[in-house]
């Protein structure tokens, strides 16, 4: 019994890997392992190089084979023991993931291989035919794979082994023949080596945006990183200024209680020292009053008549009941400064939060802003002085008054010739490129018609194209004016617009924020139009002028009314 354990032990040591059968004529390698003396022979027959079938090593020359004496006796000893045959070790048994041999009874074992000729799977015993078979030797076998049905076309149940490449599908050769016939056919091979390519192309690509998206989220995190970074400093920057300016606050507070309850306490020690003073006269008075009551009250006359001039005196009337205590305390100046303080610090709860690209940066950034401006007081803080440039002048435009004025004329000025002049349309711009903040000017117009607007630099100077013409392109936006009507125009879309006449319009410019709003000026600030975009380019203020037209930038000053 002993034996028996031992040898059930150390059964895998009498089974054969190749043919998972009990041991034939046993040959062992110098790695250790023994076969078939047979299978071992048509294993190396089949191979250009010489290895073990279970571990892989390699030999140089092939090992002349002989047999195991020992292990054959040992063999040949459990076969008289009638040892029933030794089982398969389960590690060859079909499991859950594999493919099981076809060919198996019973209990069926893992497959090997799939041979896509005869369209089945085999286990290492029933595999064996394929590598000693000369019909079976040039079947072509592949890795167990379970989906082979799906290899065989549906119709004529034969191998795909064609691709048309009209109708984009696997046929088999019965296929080609019929339904495919005349199609551009081509071998599997073939086609998959051009779609392996394809696919490699693809990968690239992927492999390329891959990239790309990994660096995108690299610098998208960064950006965040870099943006909490500055969310945490301007946050400390406005909460030191706010305290500061609470700290301020209180300290105004504290300094004016102490100034009033100080002017409180003289006023009070002058007042009680007035009182104190009427008191004493008071007192003095009633004396007086009682001895002249006494005098009335006397009956000797001779004592009347001795001492009537000494009472009758009237006592001196002090100074003292002319003083004056204040009675009201003024805070009309504090109530208007600190109202004016109250209303900063409601426009400034009003700003909103603006994201845009200043110049000379690649990434947006985002700013507290404060709302438009309502009052022509408010606007004229941003006012920004203009002048003409005589380079881009039409030669009807006559310019005057320090370059603040042009007015259209018949008669053609000599001015030379300038790549920036208008050579048809009536038009001058601005020296001032405008951008990455806000801007406010005002202008007096006269005559017929005029065009008020802003342009790119880009702006074109030459010919009779709408590509020059203020507004009428995708560089430039404008107001026309005329006694009759107004209207805005951009890129060509022009819209009528119905409002009062006034010779003096206002042109607002918060280039950060993509608007630009136009206002009538009179006693009131009346808007026109507000255009919203995305300003991408520094603006230049510009001019169209009809027959007999002119128009006057306005010099302000933040007092102006």
């Amino acid at each position: 019994m002993m034996a028996e354990a031992q040898l059930f032990v150390s059964q895998d040591e009498f089974t054969c890997s190749v043919c998972l059968d009990t041991l034939t004529d046993p040959v062992s390698l110098h790695c250790g392992h023994s076969f078939c003396l047979k299978c071992l022979t048509n294993y190396w027959d089949q191979s250009q190089v010489c290895s073990c079938p279970q571990c892989r090593h390699t030999f140089k020359l092939r090992p002349e084979l002989k047999r195991n004496t020992l292990l054959n006796e040992v063999i040949k000893k459990l076969k008289k023991t009638a040892l029933s045959p030794l089982p398969l070790p389960s590690k060859n048994y079909v499991g859950p993931g594999d493919v099981e041999c076809d060919f198996c009874t019973g209990k069926k074992f893992r497959a090997v291989k799939s041979c896509l000729t005869c369209m089945a799977s085999y286990c290492q015993t029933h595999l064996q035919p394929h590598y000693e078979v000369a019909a079976l030797k040039h079947h072509r076998l592949v890795d167990p794979d379970r989906n082979l049905k799906e290899k065989l076309c549906e119709k004529h149940q034969k191998s795909l082994e064609m691709f048309c490449k009209t109708d984009e599908t696997c046929i088999c050769m019965m296929c080609g023949v019929t339904e495919h016939d005349g199609h551009e056919k081509v071998e599997l091979e073939m086609e998959r080596e051009g779609k392996w390519k394809q696919l490699g192309v693809t990968q690239s690509e992927i492999r390329r945006r891959l990239e790309e998206k990994e660096k995108k989220l690299m610098e998208t995190r960064r950006t965040v990183e870099e943006m909490k970074l500055s969310i945490e400093r301007v946050m400390g920057e406005h909460k030191k200024i706010f305290t500061d300016l609470i700290h301020c606050i209180e300290e105004a507070h504290k300094k004016l209680t102490e100034k009033i309850r100080e002017q409180e306490k003289r006023e009070m020690e002058k007042a009680e020292g007035v009182m104190e003073q009427l008191k004493k006269e008071i007192e003095e008075l009633k004396r007086r009053e009682a001895e002249l009551k006494e005098l009335s009250e006397t009956e000797d006359r001779l004592h009347f008549l001795q001492i009537f001039s000494s009472h009758c005196v009237l006592p001196a009337n002090e100074d003292s009941l002319s003083f004056t205590v204040m009675a009201d305390f003024s805070s009309e100046g504090l109530r208007k400064e600190l109202s004016y303080l109250k209303m900063s610090l409601e426009k400034i709860s009003q700003w909103k939060i603006m994201t845009w690209t200043p110049p000379g940066h690649e990434a947006p950034v985002f700013t507290l802003w404060p709302p438009e401006p309502q009052s022509r007081e408010e606007f004229l803080q941003y006012f920004c002085p203009l002048t003409l440039d005589i380079n881009t002048a039409h030669r009807e435009l006559r310019l005057s008054e320090g370059n603040k004025k042009v007015t259209r004329e018949e008669t053609k000025a000599k001015y030379p010739d300038h790549p920036k002049r208008f050579d048809y349309w009536e038009q001058v711009l601005c020296k001032e490129a405008l951008t990455g903040t806000r801007c406010y000017w005002e202008v007096e117009g006269s005559g017929d018609c005029v065009v008020i607007g802003v342009a790119y630099k880009g702006l074109s100077r030459k010919g009779l194209g709408w590509e020059c013409g203020l507004g009428h392109n995708n560089k430039s936006w404008c107001l026309l004016c005329s006694h009759f009507l107004y209207s805005v125009c951009h890129n060509n879309q022009e819209t009528a617009i119905s409002a009062p006449y006034s010779p003096r319009i206002g042109v607002f410019l918060d280039w950060p924020a993509g608007s630009l709003s136009f206002y009538s000026v009179s006693h009131t600030m009346t808007l026109l139009h507000r255009f919203n975009t995305s300003f991408t380019e520094p603006l230049y203020p510009g001019f169209w002028f009809g027959r007999n037209s002119s128009v006057t930038i306005c010099h302000l000053t933040p007092c102006d009314h």
